[in-house]
């Protein structure tokens, strides 16, 4: 379990668990808000495809309490880089707080890897509350574009800003 105490709005604890046979189709039935299908897909399952099937992305599921709200996976860049995608928070659980919870808690789990350079993201330009979300929480806009997505980027602690961005996401993490 990937916890870095974080509470959602409502006082859930939000955590991060491996994808089980317990918990995959509570996951797997994960869908987002229907004006956000054209950033994400429309259920959590083709992103615990994408995992199963590659070996690029590893799958998470996303709890508050004892209860699956979401899915977000992550993988490893030939950089060193660490990448969060996948992101989808059920559409009854938005709005709580979630969102920024889990990602604040897998950026502050993959900055501490060995060997990690920087954190990055991406979103569709079309999705402004994304790119509110992750500029709140201390993510910056690379320059650069990955399948028509913008690329955003938190240095981790010891490279470039000495971890300000990172230590900046982890006060904000729990208010979003």
């Amino acid at each position: 379990m990937i916890d870095s105490n974080l509470r959602d709005r409502a006082g859930r604890r939000v955590t991060l668990r491996p994808v089980d046979d317990d918990n995959w189709r509570a996951v797997a039935d994960v869908v987002p808000r229907d004006d956000q299908r054209a950033w994400v897909y429309p259920m959590a399952a083709r992103y615990l495809l994408l995992s199963a099937r590659g070996d690029v992305w590893t799958s998470l599921a996303v709890y508050a309490d004892e209860a699956v709200v979401g899915h977000v996976m992550w993988g490893v860049d030939d950089d060193g880089s660490r990448w969060i995608g996948g992101m989808v928070v059920d559409a009854a659980e938005q709005g709580r707080g979630v969102g920024a919870a889990t990602v604040t808690t897998l950026a502050t789990w993959l900055a501490a890897q060995p060997g990690c350079t920087a954190v990055r993201l991406s979103y569709h330009p079309a999705n402004t509350a994304a790119a509110a979300l992750y500029s709140r929480l201390g993510f910056t806009p690379t320059g650069e574009t990955d399948d028509g997505e913008l690329v955003t980027e938190l240095p981790v602690e010891g490279r470039r800003d000495g971890g300000a961005a990172l230590r900046g996401a982890r006060r904000a993490g729990g208010a979003g």
